[in-house]
C-alpha cells in the first residue's frame, strides 16, 4: 500500500526552499513524523536547509537505513560503488577495517553483504562514532574513536584483509564551493582533504602496509581528476594500484593491494584503469 499524498502546503514550502524532489521529501517527512507538531518542526528544519537525512535521522545506503545524527557526514549514493568493489574482495571471516568510518555506513553495508566478517571501524569525530556503534552493532563490529589508525588494537597489525578508507578528498579552497547542506551541516573534518585534497590519503597510505595482511586491499574513493596522483601515492608506499570507475554513479575508486610474496597474489605491477557499472 503506497503512502498517502502529502499535503500540498508542505510540498509547496519545500519546493520554494529549493528541494528538487519536494513531493518525495514531503512524503518521507509525513511518514516519519509522530505528531503534527513533529511534522511542522521537521518541515521547518528542512526549509531552513538541514539535510533531509539529518531531519529524518537516517540515510538510505546499499538498501539499508543508516542512522545519521545532525553534524555527521551523510553517506553518498556514489560510495555504494566503493562498497561493491570491497564486497568483491571480501571472503567469509575476512578482517575488515572501516577507517574514517563516519556513520559506519560502509562497514554496515559490507557486513550485510558478508555476514560473519570481523569488522572494526574508527573515526576522529565523537558524533560519528556514536552513529557507527548503532549502525554496525548488529554485525558485532567494534568502533574506536581517534585519529586514523591510532585507536586500533595492535592485534590487527598485518591482519587486515579489506581496509575501507572513505577519506575526505575535497581540496581546502574548494570546500566553500560545496552545497550548503554539506559545508554548513557536515563536519569539516569529513570534507577537507588539505591543499590538494590528498593529505589524509597520504597518511592512510603510508601506514596501510603495516596493517594489511599479505594480499590485503586498501580501497578508497577519489575524484577522477585526483586519481592519477592518488595512484602514485599508494604505489610509492609499496602497494599495487588499480582504478575502477562507474559512469552510472560518477564514482572513482582506487584499489591498492599489498603484495603477497608467498603465493604471488596481488596482481602484476602497473595500473589497470577500467570502467565498471
Amino acid at each position: 500500500m503506497s503512502a498517502p499524498d502529502p499535503p500540498a502546503t508542505i510540498v509547496a514550502r519545500l519546493r520554494a526552499a529549493g528541494c528538487v524532489f519536494a513531493e518525495d521529501e514531503a512524503r518521507l517527512l509525513v511518514t516519519a513524523a509522530r505528531t503534527p507538531a513533529d511534522l511542522a518542526a521537521m518541515v521547518d528544519q528542512r526549509v531552513a536547509g538541514l539535510p533531509l537525512e539529518h531531519v529524518l535521522g537516517w540515510a538510505e545506503f546499499c538498501g539499508l537505513r543508516i542512522a545519521v545524527d545532525p553534524g555527521v557526514f551523510v553517506p553518498r549514493r556514489r560510495t555504494e560503488f566503493l562498497v561493491r568493489q570491497a564486497a568483491a574482495r571480501t571472503r567469509p571471516r575476512s578482517v575488515v577495517v572501516d577507517l574514517c568510518c563516519g556513520s559506519g555506513a560502509l562497514g554496515a553495508a559490507l557486513a550485510a553483504a558478508h555476514p560473519g566478517i570481523e569488522l572494526h571501524a574508527a573515526d576522529i569525530d565523537p558524533a560519528a562514532t556514536a552513529c557507527a556503534r548503532r549502525n554496525i552493532g548488529a554485525a558485532e563490529g567494534q568502533v574506536y574513536e581517534g585519529d586514523l589508525y591510532e585507536p586500533l588494537p595492535a592485534a590487527l597489525l598485518e591482519r587486515v584483509d579489506v581496509l575501507l578508507a572513505n577519506v575526505p578528498y575535497v581540496p581546502t579552497e574548494e570546500v566553500g564551493l560545496l552545497p550548503p547542506e554539506a559545508r554548513v551541516h557536515e563536519a569539516r573534518v569529513a570534507l577537507d582533504g588539505g591543499a590538494d585534497g590528498l593529505d589524509v590519503l597520504r597518511r592512510v597510505s603510508a601506514a596501510a602496509p603495516l596493517w594489511l595482511a599479505p594480499g590485503g586491499h586498501l580501497l578508497f574513493e577519489t575524484s577522477e581528476r585526483q586519481a592519477p596522483q592518488a595512484v602514485e601515492i599508494v604505489a610509492h608506499n609499496g602497494l599495487i594500484p588499480q582504478v575502477a570507475s562507474s559512469d552510472e554513479l560518477n564514482a572513482t575508486v582506487v584499489i591498492a593491494t599489498k603484495p603477497n610474496p608467498r603465493d604471488g597474489t596481488g596482481g602484476e605491477r602497473g595500473l589497470d584503469f577500467r570502467s565498471v557499472s
